[in-house]
């Protein structure tokens, strides 16, 4: 359209010829500047001027040679700049000594690094009560700003019940021994695999030894990966969702009180969504059988009653799982593997201790 304008007859004026065509006339004039332009051999050439406050060729490479010489190649470039200075060199300014390493691939931290450590994914399985433990501790705020109780609280994971809980002022693993010690002596544990965070009492030495007394697997989170213990997260943010949940305690045995009524709900009265909304106690104690049996009885008998309102057929009750895992191994179907490795030590002090 527009070489149609460009050879109208001359008596033929540019505005009419664009108003005719429906072309508007600042495309054409930008068209002709384009064109203009790019058969100007002078617009192609590029003029590199080089400034007169720049460093020579020499000049760069000594500063070069000075940053990565042995007493400089593992400091910062504001570090070299003032050590320089303040010995009576000046060589460049700062900015100027990360552009050059920076022209290199130098810059960036030049000392050398650890390479990142890859931690064992912990794999857990239950298939039956008292088969793995997973435990906890949360803060509890007390009235006073910057004052917290500690919170431990041992769950069953194969039935999400609560074997064991405490509330003290301190978190230590003197208090976890404590705790674990009493717990197997009344359960009778004889092989268990407790899973846990790396916080400062499931690391100590001390409690690590207990728990190689009395034949625990130590099973350990990996390091800033909050989902590898997600039942004891889940518990804690179910007790802190409670609608009769104190933001604020006033006192350790305030806390005590409200915690035992809450353990006593949470086992006995809780119908718990992972567990096929049976509770944790009737799972721990395989009542939950007879309980699905009633609760099979009473859909039974509404089915019968008004079949209508059953339109995918007679309904079922859902059992719990027959097994629970924390990161399961996937086999190529996308369904947990069984036959994968579950519930081994992936603290390195541990496994070193079995070796």
């Amino acid at each position: 359209m527009i070489t149609i304008v460009e050879s109208r007859p001359p008596i033929v004026p540019l505005r009419t010829a664009c108003h005719a065509l429906g072309l508007n006339r600042s495309t054409l004039y930008a068209r002709r500047d384009s064109a203009s332009r790019s058969i100007n051999p002078d617009n192609q050439k590029k003029t590199v001027i080089t400034s007169a406050r720049a460093l020579s060729s020499t000049e760069r490479q000594q500063v070069i040679e000075t940053l990565n010489s042995e007493a400089y190649a593992d400091q910062p470039p504001a570090q070299v700049y003032y050590r320089l200075l303040q010995e009576g060199t000046y060589l460049c300014s700062i900015s100027t000594m990360h552009r050059l390493l920076r022209a290199r691939d130098q810059h960036g931290d030049r000392r050398p690094q650890r390479a990142p450590a890859t931690q064992p994914i912990p794999r857990l399985m239950a298939c039956h009560p008292n088969e793995v433990w997973t435990w906890d501790v949360s803060k509890l705020a007390l009235q006073t700003r910057g004052v917290y109780l500690s919170l431990y609280v041992v769950m069953d994971l194969y039935s999400r019940y609560i074997v064991a809980w405490m509330v003290s002022r301190k978190e230590n693993s003197a208090l976890a021994q404590q705790l674990f010690r009493e717990a197997t002596d009344r359960y009778q544990i004889e092989r268990l695999t407790v899973h846990q965070d790396r916080g400062a009492p499931m690391i100590a030495n001390a409690y690590l030894d207990l728990l190689s007394e009395l034949s625990i697997t130590a099973s350990h989170s990996r390091p800033r990966v909050s989902n590898d213990n997600p039942m004891s997260e889940s518990q804690f943010k179910t007790m802190k969702y409670q609608p009769d949940y104190p933001r604020r305690f006033q006192s350790l045995e305030h806390a005590r009180i409200w915690c035992e009524d809450y353990v006593h709900w949470y086992n006995f009265s809780h119908h718990h969504t992972g567990i096929a909304s049976f509770t944790p106690s009737q799972v721990f104690t395989g009542q939950h059988v007879e309980v699905a049996q009633r609760r099979q009885e009473a859909l039974d008998l509404a089915f019968l009653r008004h079949p209508e309102r059953f339109v995918s057929g007679p309904p079922k009750v859902t059992l719990p799982p027959s097994t629970v895992y924390i990161n399961p191994v996937l086999d190529l179907d996308g369904r947990p593997d069984p036959a994968a490795s579950v519930n081994f030590p992936t603290l390195g002090r541990v496994k070193a201790k079995l070796t």
